[in-house]
Formats: structure tokens, C-alpha cells, sequence
């Protein structure tokens, strides 16, 4: 196997990867991730024991234990970009060896579940509910750097989708990538289930006005009515695109499940995000620990 450059994985001079600063030790195979930062003591406060604390930049990480499950909590802060740092170095914790600077013969599959907010664009899903994204579509541009196979029912998706939004030749092509079958069938029989689209930006990529204006301004009704099959458009926020294309070509498994905190179409906005996120947490834990 070939060695991995020094300018191609930082290595600080703990060991640890650079980003995240960690060493292989210090996570679980089970890896919850949160775009706050502050939102990983509100997932650790149920850990019956934390093993470990880590915090550089924007990425925190708690790791410890429910019963006799190991569960690492771990802050991504926000987009695409950052998941493309997030999910290569956790990869690398689990299927490189730091010191050798070398794939390990054998890989590991790590199980990622993504605990975030979003907006919802369909009127009927209100708010404080929970959505889990069946597929993620990407409007950045993160997974076209990587090579990619898509299934028959992402690359109909990813042509129905295109198909029906007309989207202008200056802007990113849309990718699509879906759960992790296993994680589906544990997670998504509670909540609704539906297809996500992951913009880059929170403003003028999901339509948003305030002075800037926008170069597409229909773009929430053409995503609200675009349908193919038994899938819809549920939701809209930042990480889970580059989450499942990422996890998908690493050979993790990966879940996205959002708290829906504001519905755009009837212009209205959570007043109880804290309450529903702590029992959003409560029963993730509790489905991972059973």
C-alpha cells in the first residue's frame, strides 16, 4: 500500500488528525454528529459515562458509553465543506494507520446519524416535527471532486430533478445519494420520511429575500412541487448531501434526521426548538442503545 503524504493528512504532534485533533481511540463506531457546537453537551449530558472530550475550532467531540454501547458525539459546524473534513477524518481514524500513514488491511464501517434543524417546504409537515432524509440532493458542488457510482433510483431521481427545475447552466449540477438502507429500517418508521435537498447557503440557495435579491426567485415552489414516484421534496438545510455521498463512497453507514423548526410555506417558526430537540436526541439514544 502506498504511504499518504504529510501535506495529505496533518498528523499534529499528539498523533491526532489535525481538524478534528483525535486519535483512533478516542471514537466510537457509532458517531452522532450536530452542526452547533453546543449541542453536544445537550447530546453527552445522557452518556452514562464520557470517556473523552476534545474540542479544536468549531469541531467538539464527547465520546463515552450507554449501557454497553460506545457512542462518540461530534460537531461538524455548518455546510458541506466542513462534512468533507468531518467524514475523511473520521474515515482516516478508522481505516488509516497514522503512524504508517497507510490504509489498514482491514476496513471498518462506521455508523453516522446526523441530528440537525431544518426548514420544511411542504405545508402539510408542521413544525417540531422530525423528518428523516431517504435521499439526499446536493446543490453544492462537494461530491462532483470525488469520483461516484450512483444507483438506478438516484440517477432517475437526479434526472427527474433537473428535469423539473430547470436550473440555470451557471449553477452547480445537483448529485443524489441515499441512506443507508440499514440505518432506514431502524430509524425512519416514527417519522416522516422524504427526500432532502442540502443548498449551499442559507440566504439567497434557499430562496430566502432580504436585500440581495434572488437570481431564482420560484425556486422553493419548483422544489415544493417536484415529486417522482412516492418521493418528495420535504425539506431543505446544509450537511446531509455531502454526509451520504461521502459516507457511501468511504463505506460508512450514514442516517440524517431533522427537527423541522420552520415551515416556509406558511411562514411560520418554532418557538419550542429546545424542547423537541432534547426529545429528538432522547429517542435517537435510546434506539441506538436498544
Amino acid at each position: 500500500m502506498l504511504q499518504i503524504g504529510e501535506s495529505e493528512l496533518f498528523i499534529n504532534n499528539r498523533g491526532a488528525v489535525y481538524h478534528l485533533n483525535l486519535i483512533p481511540e478516542e471514537i466510537a463506531d457509532t458517531i452522532i454528529t450536530v452542526g452547533d457546537p453546543n449541542r453536544v453537551k445537550n447530546v453527552s449530558q445522557y452518556f452514562d459515562q464520557i470517556f473523552h472530550t476534545s474540542s479544536h475550532r468549531e469541531f467538539i467531540t464527547h465520546t463515552g458509553r450507554i449501557g454497553t454501547k460506545n457512542i462518540t458525539v461530534l460537531s461538524t459546524g455548518i455546510g458541506t465543506d466542513n462534512i468533507d473534513i468531518v467524514l475523511n477524518e473520521l474515515d482516516a481514524l478508522a481505516n488509516i494507520d497514522l503512524v504508517e500513514r497507510k490504509e489498514r488491511k482491514e476496513r471498518k464501517s462506521l455508523n453516522i446519524i446526523r441530528l440537525g434543524t431544518s426548514g420544511t417546504i411542504q405545508e402539510y409537515i408542521p413544525v417540531d416535527s422530525f423528518v428523516v432524509s431517504t435521499h439526499a440532493i446536493g446543490m453544492d458542488n462537494l461530491m462532483h471532486f470525488y469520483p461516484f457510482v450512483n444507483t438506478d433510483e438516484e440517477r432517475e431521481i437526479s434526472r427527474a430533478f433537473s428535469a423539473h427545475t430547470h436550473l440555470q447552466g451557471n449553477l452547480s449540477t445537483p448529485y443524489v445519494f441515499g441512506a443507508s438502507a440499514f440505518m432506514l429500517a431502524k430509524f425512519a418508521s416514527n417519522y416522516q420520511a422524504g427526500i432532502t435537498v442540502s443548498c449551499p447557503g442559507f440566504f439567497g440557495p434557499q430562496g430566502r429575500v432580504l436585500r440581495a435579491g434572488l437570481s431564482m426567485p420560484n425556486l422553493i415552489d419548483e422544489l415544493s412541487r417536484f415529486s417522482l414516484g412516492n418521493h418528495r421534496v420535504l425539506n431543505l438545510e446544509m450537511e446531509t448531501s455531502g454526509i451520504y455521498g461521502m459516507s457511501k463512497i468511504l463505506g460508512h453507514q450514514s442516517i440524517s434526521i431533522s427537527l423541522i423548526i420552520a415551515n416556509r410555506i406558511r411562514n411560520v417558526f418554532s418557538s419550542n426548538i429546545e424542547v423537541m430537540m432534547d426529545k429528538l436526541i432522547k429517542q435517537t439514544l435510546e434506539n441506538i442503545s436498544h
